[in-house]
C-alpha cells in the first residue's frame, strides 16, 4: 500500500468543494487580506506570514509577507498538516521534528524553523486553509495570549472570505507575456512573398522606429536601404519562385534602415517556410553598432585581478591569515552580484566585464578604511574591515548594497543588478581563515535565498541547516544505492485521434517512511549532487528499456526523458545516450530528450556542439516549459530543437485568460514557423483540449488522460490488447 506524501482529511472532497465556493484560488493580492497578514507579522514579530488556501495538490497564498512564491506543492506544505487538527499546529523547531526535518522549505528558502498555523474553518466545518506564522529561528514559547491572537486573526480572515463567498474572481494572479516574441532582445520580422509585413515584435519597434501598427501590412522595403535594393529584389524573386534564398544560410551582416532615414549595421539571419500557397520569410535582426570589441588584458602583477585591479584570491588569503594571526578583530563581508549572469547572457561578456570593473571601484570607494578589498573570482568580491561590531558591519553592508546596486550604463544600455552580502566576524565566528570565509558564505547563501539585495550576519543555525542539508544529500545517495527511486510514466496522445503517441518518464522516490515523493521534494538537491549524472543515466537507460518493450504493442511509441544540467558538463552525454540506445534496442527516433531553459541560455559553442551531436544520433530534443522564462527566439534558430512543450501554467486558464490563450497560440505558431512539433502539458479539461484542437496543437498530456503512473499501471491503462486495438482503430 502506497503511503500518501501528505495527510488527507476524511472530508477531502467536501473540503475541496467548499474551497471552490469562495472563488479565491489564483486571485490577485487584495489590500484587506494583505493588511491582516502585515498585522500578524507586526504582532508576532515574525518575518513571514501567509494566508494559505489548500487545494487538491498545492497551496495558494492569498496574502504573504516575507515570502516571494505565490504557491507551493501540497506535498511539502506545513499547512497540509495544520488542517488535520482543530486548533493551532505549533512546531517550535522544524529541524527537530521528524515530519519536517528533511522538508525543502526547511533545508532551503524560507528555511523554516518555527511554524504556527491556525486552520481557516468555514461555517459548515471544512478547513480550507490557514493563517500561519513562520520564522527561520526556533521559538521555544508560544503563549496562551499568542494562541488567542492568532485565532482572532484567523477569524477576521474567515469573516472577509465569507463576505466574498458569492463573488467570482475574474482577474488572473499574474501578468503573462502578451506575446512570446516580446521576450526577445532581437527584432523579429515576418513578411510574405507579396512583400507585406505580417509580424513585427517590440524589439523591431525599438530598433526601426515603426510601431507594430505602422508596420503591419507595409512593404518590407521600408527597412531596406537603397544601396541594398538590388540584393533585396534578387532574393524576393527567389522567394516567389520557391527557390532557396542565397542569404538564408548562416548569419550575415547588412545595413538596416530606420524610420528616421538613418542606417545602422546589423547582424541578421533568415528562414523561410510555406503557409498554404504563400511563401514567407522570417528575419531575426540584431543591431551591432555597439558590438563589443575584445580587449587585451595584461596581467600587471601576480597579486592583482587583471580586470578590476583589485587584489586577487591569493593576495586576499595572505592578508586574511596575517590579520587572524595578529588577533586583530575584523569583519569579513562576502559579496555576490545578483542577476549578473543575465548581463552576460543578454548583453555579452564585455558588458559583464564593464559591470565588474565598476562594481569593484564602487566597493573600494565604499570601504576607504578597509584592511583589504578583493575580487575572489567571477562576480564574487570580499572586504575585510577593521573592528567586529555587528551593527557597524551591517551598516557598511547596507551602504554597499545601495552603492553597488545603483544602475550601470554600458554602450547606451541601462543595466540593473543587485548585490547580496554575507557577514562573519572574527574572533566571534572563527579564527581560522577557511572557516571564517565558510561562515560568511553560509550567511551569503541565506541572504540570496531570502530574496537577494540584502545582507545576513552569520548565525550558528545556518551551519545546522547546512549539516541537515548534507545529511539529506547522503539520504538521497543511499536512496539510489538501495533502489528506492522509480520511474513513473505520463501518457502523451495525439490531439485529434486520441491515440497514444508516447510517454514522459518522471522520477519518484519510494521513501521508506514518508511514502511516495514527487520531484518537488528532492529534485533541487538531487540535481546539484555529484551523483546527478549517474542517476540521470539510470533514468535514461530504464526509460529506454521500458519503451523498447512497449514498442512491441505500439511500434511508434516515443519516450521523453528529462536531463539534469549536470549531465551536460560531463563530456560523456552523447556516448551515454548512444550506448543506452544500443543496449536497449530502442531506435533513436523513439527517444526525446527534454531540455530546460538554463541549458539553452548558455548560448555557447560547446552546448551547441553537444546538442548537434545528440541530434545527429536521431534523437528528438524538446524545449521543456517553453514560454515561462526569458529565452530569446533567436535560440530557436541557433539550436536544433525539434519540439516545444507548452508549460502547464499557460494551459490552466487558457479558456478564460486571453493572455494565456495568446501565449499558447504564439508558441504553436512559432513551432509551425520553425518546423518544430508542439505538445501541451497540463491538460485537465475537455474545454482545454477543444481549444488546443482548434489551434492545431498536435499532441497533449495531462491529468485528463492520466497522471504519472508506474509501468505496470501504464501498461494496463494504455497497452492492453483492447486499448491498443481501440487506439489503432481511432
Amino acid at each position: 500500500m502506497t503511503i500518501s506524501p501528505f495527510p488527507l482529511p476524511a472530508n477531502e472532497d467536501a473540503r475541496i468543494s467548499a474551497l471552490a465556493d469562495f472563488h479565491l484560488m489564483d486571485t490577485p493580492p487584495e489590500e484587506e487580506f494583505d493588511r491582516l497578514a502585515e498585522l500578524a507579522a507586526r504582532l508576532f514579530k515574525v518575518p513571514t506570514v501567509l494566508i494559505s488556501l489548500i487545494g487538491s495538490d498545492r497551496q495558494f497564498f492569498k496574502a504573504r509577507v516575507g515570502f516571494d512564491p505565490c504557491e507551493t506543492s501540497r506535498e511539502i506544505s506545513f499547512c497540509a498538516h495544520a488542517i488535520m487538527q482543530d486548533d493551532i499546529l505549533l512546531i517550535p523547531d522544524a529541524l527537530k521534528d521528524e515530519r519536517f526535518a528533511k522538508n525543502p522549505l526547511v533545508l532551503g528558502t524560507p528555511f523554516i524553523r518555527f511554524y504556527a498555523g491556525k486552520p481557516l474553518v468555514t461555517p459548515t466545518g471544512e478547513k480550507i486553509g490557514t493563517v500561519c506564522l513562520i520564522d527561520s529561528q526556533p521559538h521555544q514559547t508560544f503563549s496562551a495570549e499568542d494562541r488567542k491572537n492568532l485565532s482572532d486573526i484567523a477569524a477576521l480572515v474567515m469573516d472577509r472570505m465569507e463576505m466574498r463567498r458569492l463573488e467570482i474572481a475574474r482577474d488572473v494572479s499574474q501578468t503573462r507575456f502578451e506575446n512570446i516574441a516580446s521576450t526577445s532582445p532581437d527584432a523579429i520580422i515576418c513578411y510574405n512573398d507579396r512583400e507585406e509585413i505580417t509580424f513585427w515584435n517590440r524589439a523591431a519597434e525599438k530598433l526601426f522606429g515603426y510601431s507594430a501598427q505602422e508596420a503591419a501590412n507595409r512593404n518590407v522595403q521600408i527597412i531596406v536601404p537603397v544601396s541594398l535594393q538590388p540584393i533585396y529584389q534578387s532574393e524576393l524573386q527567389r522567394l516567389r519562385n520557391g527557390e532557396h534564398l542565397a542569404l538564408e544560410d548562416g548569419v550575415i551582416e547588412l545595413s538596416g534602415l530606420r524610420k528616421d532615414g538613418s542606417e545602422f549595421p546589423s547582424e541578421l539571419s533568415l528562414s523561410t517556410w510555406r503557409e498554404g500557397n504563400t511563401n514567407s520569410v522570417g528575419i531575426i535582426v540584431r543591431d551591432i553598432t555597439e558590438r563589443k570589441h575584445n580587449e587585451e588584458r595584461l596581467f600587471r602583477l601576480a597579486c592583482l585581478d587583471p580586470l578590476t585591479d583589485l587584489p586577487n584570491r591569493a593576495a586576499w588569503r595572505d592578508r586574511l591569515r596575517e590579520t587572524l594571526a595578529a588577533g586583530t578583530p575584523a569583519s569579513l563581508l562576502l559579496l555576490d552580484l545578483d542577476r549578473f549572469k543575465e548581463v552576460n547572457d543578454t548583453l555579452g561578456h564585455n558588458a559583464g566585464d564593464a559591470v565588474l570593473r565598476e562594481a569593484g571601484a564602487r566597493l573600494k570607494a565604499g570601504c576607504p578604511d578597509a584592511i583589504m578589498v578583493a575580487r575572489l573570482g567571477g562576480d564574487e568580491f570580499v572586504a575585510l574591515l577593521p573592528g567586529n561590531h555587528p551593527q557597524t558591519a551591517r551598516d557598511t553592508a547596507d551602504r554597499l548594497i545601495e552603492a553597488i546596486g545603483a544602475s550601470y550604463e554600458f554602450a547606451g544600455q541601462r543595466i540593473e543588478i543587485g548585490v547580496s552580502v554575507g557577514i562573519a566576524l572574527t574572533p566571534d565566528h572563527s579564527q581560522r581563515d577557511d572557516e571564517l570565509l565558510g561562515s560568511a558564505d553560509l550567511a551569503l547563501y541565506k541572504a540570496k535565498a531570502a530574496g537577494r539585495g540584502r545582507s545576513e550576519m552569520f548565525e550558528p543555525a545556518f551551519r545546522e541547516v547546512a549539516i541537515a542539508r548534507r545529511a539529506f544529500e547522503l539520504e538521497l545517495r543511499q536512496a539510489f544505492e538501495h533502489g528506492e527511486f522509480e520511474l513513473y510514466y505520463q501518457p502523451q496522445l495525439h490531439t485529434e485521434t486520441g491515440a497514444i503517441s508516447g510517454a514522459e518518464a518522471l522520477i519518484r522516490w519510494n521513501h521508506p517512511t514518508r511514502g511516495l515523493l514527487s520531484p518537488v521534494s528532492f529534485i533541487d538537491v538531487l540535481s546539484q549532487k555529484p551523483s546527478a549524472p549517474e542517476i540521470g543515466e539510470w533514468i535514461l537507460r530504464t526509460a529506454c528499456a521500458q519503451a523498447a518493450g512497449w514498442q512491441r504493442s505500439i511500434p511508434n511509441f516515443r519516450i521523453g526523458v528529462n536531463l539534469f544540467e549536470a549531465q551536460f558538463r560531463t563530456g560523456q552525454l552523447t556516448h551515454v545516450v548512444e550506448k543506452a540506445l544500443a543496449d536497449t534496442g530502442l531506435s533513436a527516433a523513439s527517444l526525446e530528450l527534454e531540455i530546460v531553459e538554463n541549458i539553452l541560455l548558455r548560448n555557447d559553442d560547446s552546448t551547441l556542439r553537444l546538442l548537434q551531436e545528440l541530434r545527429s544520433l536521431g534523437v528528438g530534443l524538446a524545449f521543456d516549459d517553453y514560454g515561462t522564462g526569458f529565452a530569446s527566439l533567436s535560440l530557436l534558430k541557433r539550436y536544433p530543437v525539434t519540439r516545444l512543450k507548452i508549460d502547464r501554467s499557460f494551459i490552466r486558464d487558457v479558456t478564460t485568460d486571453p493572455e494565456d490563450a495568446a501565449v499558447v497560440k504564439a508558441v504553436i505558431y512559432l513551432g509551425r514557423s520553425f518546423g518544430m512539433e508542439v505538445i501541451a502539458e497540463g491538460v485537465e479539461t475537455e474545454e482545454q483540449l477543444d481549444f488546443l484542437k482548434t489551434e492545431d496543437c498536435a499532441e497533449v498530456q495531462g491529468y485528463l488522460f492520466g497522471k504519472p503512473m508506474p509501468a505496470g499501471e501504464f501498461e494496463a491503462h494504455f497497452l492492453s490488447e483492447d486499448k491498443v486495438k481501440a487506439s489503432s482503430d481511432t
